[in-house]
């Protein structure tokens, strides 16, 4: 009932929202349902995004509630994800609306919704740099860039004895390992990164340590790597070339890399990687302390 009661005040506050635009369109939004997910993955994929194949199962169950729908003339029309971590950290991403329903107001209402289910946390997002200006107004600020680079993989195999599959390795080693590159706790979220279809991943263990973790995984076009973490360039290199020698031969790879980790801008460019694009990353509350210099790729640009 508590939980019901706290949904009926939700949309209260949006229907407020609504009112204070004065658009005449109306919008309804709420919480996706998991067969909805689809609808921002394939929207994502129209923007050129190219989300993961089989992103949806992990985004959902990170947080059932932090994926919002929008409809207008009884179709959906819009998306936002606003996934909270531990009720203490959220990030937006899949902000989208219908091309042919922009311009008539409903994507602020929508974002304004997100934002409203994510007070008082510190929020991040990865937004395109064109908008930052937009993005300032709800107080983010801007804390870096992220670049994405391309390359194609080829069909030379590369191992390494420090190399093992993630799947030989207690989950509790990768879980503690990754929560030095979060603001806040993504246990759940991890655990099912690492259980997609289509994936691959791999530890760099030293003295019974893990040293770097990496995943890869199948996008509508080509591979992801994602995340890229490691102590030190040397590690982050070698899980990078056995992530992209892992998929099939001549498929595009793509990695994001912090545009302020000097070294993994540097290695991107030792293997020819070509610039795509660039996100803002920007935070509403102060910069998390994390080891940018150990960030080597981020995770996703939709959960952080």
């Amino acid at each position: 009932m508590q939980k019901f009661s706290q949904k009926i005040k939700f949309l209260l506050k949006i229907w407020q929202f609504g009112i204070e635009t004065g658009v005449k369109m109306e919008i309804e939004i709420r919480a996706m349902n998991f067969d909805e997910i689809n609808f921002a993955v394939d929207l994502a994929s129209k923007e050129g995004w190219n989300p993961g194949l089989n992103d949806a199962f992990a985004f959902y169950n990170t947080d059932p509630e932090g994926f919002l729908i929008g409809f207008a003339e009884g179709k959906p029309v819009a998306c936002i994800s606003a996934v909270s971590y531990e009720n203490k950290f959220g990030f937006i991403g899949f902000y989208i609306v219908v091309p042919e329903y922009r311009g008539k107001g409903l994507g602020i209402k929508i974002w304004n919704a997100a934002m409203e289910k994510l007070k008082g946390q510190n929020i991040g997002l990865d937004g395109v740099i064109a908008q930052q200006e937009n993005y300032k107004k709800s107080g983010f600020k801007l804390a870096y860039s992220n670049i994405r680079f391309e390359s194609v993989s080829t069909d030379a195999k590369f191992e390494d004895r420090n190399i093992v599959d993630t799947n030989s390795l207690p989950f509790e080693m990768i879980a503690d390992y990754d929560k030095k590159f979060s603001p806040a706790d993504r246990t759940t979220f991890i655990k099912n990164w690492l259980k997609m279809p289509q994936s691959f991943s791999f530890a760099f263990i030293e003295n019974d340590q893990i040293k770097g973790y990496g995943v890869i995984r199948k996008c509508g076009t080509g591979y992801k790597v994602g995340p890229l973490f490691a102590e030190i360039t040397g590690i982050a290199e070698k899980l990078f070339l056995k992530l992209s020698s892992s998929v099939e031969k001549n498929t595009p790879v793509y990695l994001d890399v912090p545009e302020v980790n000097s070294e993994g801008m540097k290695l991107a460019e030792k293997y020819g990687m070509k610039k795509v694009f660039g996100t803002a990353r920007m935070y509403t509350g102060e910069f998390p302390n994390l080891p940018i210099n150990k960030i080597f790729g981020v995770t996703t640009f939709e959960l952080g």
